[in-house]
């Protein structure tokens, strides 16, 4: 059964790491494109929350919980070798963890992590407009 929560768990952080970047590059196509949905507050502040504490523990020069968490469960399964994985498991971890320095990777989500805080204040998350009023908003 760890075996197993160790491969949902890092099918989850592959999403995540998706989400993210599709979701800044998204919103930086959108804009121009004055696409509306780019600015659902759910999405944004979603988005820039998750940035922030990626951002956060690599300043701590910590590990993301998804990557400690699948660790434990792939010990507790007795996965102490990459071939000791599912093939699934295996194919989306090599996919998730690519062979850089941690000190790179630090700064590259620095740097999205400015990105994605600019592009929250350019292209702010729209809070309480209904439909009508953003239908006549648009008119204008």
């Amino acid at each position: 059964m760890d075996a197993f929560l160790a491969d949902l768990v890092v099918a989850i952080h592959l999403a995540v790491v998706v989400f993210m970047i599709l979701g800044i590059v998204l919103v930086l196509v959108g804009w121009p494109l004055k696409w509306r949905w780019i600015r659902n507050p759910w999405f944004r502040l979603t988005h820039l929350g998750i940035m922030g504490y990626i951002v956060v523990t690599a300043l701590r020069g910590e590990y993301c919980f998804l990557t400690t968490l699948e660790t434990d469960l792939r010990r507790k399964a007795g996965q102490w070798r990459p071939d000791d994985r599912s093939f699934v498991g295996g194919l989306l971890h090599d996919i998730l963890f690519v062979d850089v320095p941690q000190s790179e990777l630090n700064r590259i989500y620095f740097v999205v992590g400015v990105l994605v805080l600019v592009a929250t204040v350019c292209v702010r998350p729209r809070f309480g407009r209904s439909r009508a009023e953003e239908s006549a908003a648009g008119r204008n």
